[in-house]
């Protein structure tokens, strides 16, 4: 082998070992989004205590996670040590209708009303208002 042969080698193996680093930190850098979407989904659905073993589980090895809640929106940000290079993640999510502040969701105001149980004339719906807004209209039969 020449030493031209060698040097065109030794060229060759210092890009492909960069194109797997590349590689490797673009799908740590899509598992960190992951990671991160997932977090913020978990919180905003009021069930912020498996947000660490969901991360370490889609996350690459090490990754950080840190959530908060800002209002009615929860955040999630990932990051991850890869190499030369950290890569970052943040997602966020709207939290679910009826999550408290202690991160649970709270008993849905007039549930019982709206759980089917009663006789037909109640399930029928025939008698309920709509929330916030104006009675249903009445339907007409036709009749022909």
């Amino acid at each position: 082998m020449t030493v031209e042969a060698a040097l065109a080698l030794c060229g060759v193996l210092v890009f492909v070992a960069l194109g797997a680093e590349v590689v490797m930190t673009v799908v740590g850098q899509l598992r960190c989004t992951d990671a991160a979407r997932e977090a913020a989904r978990l919180v905003a659905r009021g069930d912020s205590a498996r947000v660490s073993s969901a991360v370490a589980a889609i996350a690459p090895a090490g990754a950080e996670v840190v959530v908060r809640r800002e209002g009615d929106t929860a955040w999630a940000e990932v990051t991850s040590r890869r190499g030369l290079v950290d890569v970052r993640a943040r997602a966020y999510a709207v939290l679910e209708f009826g999550v408290t502040d202690e991160g649970r969701p709270s008993p849905v105001p007039g549930g019982e009303r709206w759980s089917g149980k009663g006789s037909e004339e109640e399930s029928s719906g025939a008698d309920r208002a709509v929330p916030g807004g104006e009675p249903p209209p009445e339907v007409v039969a036709d009749g022909g």
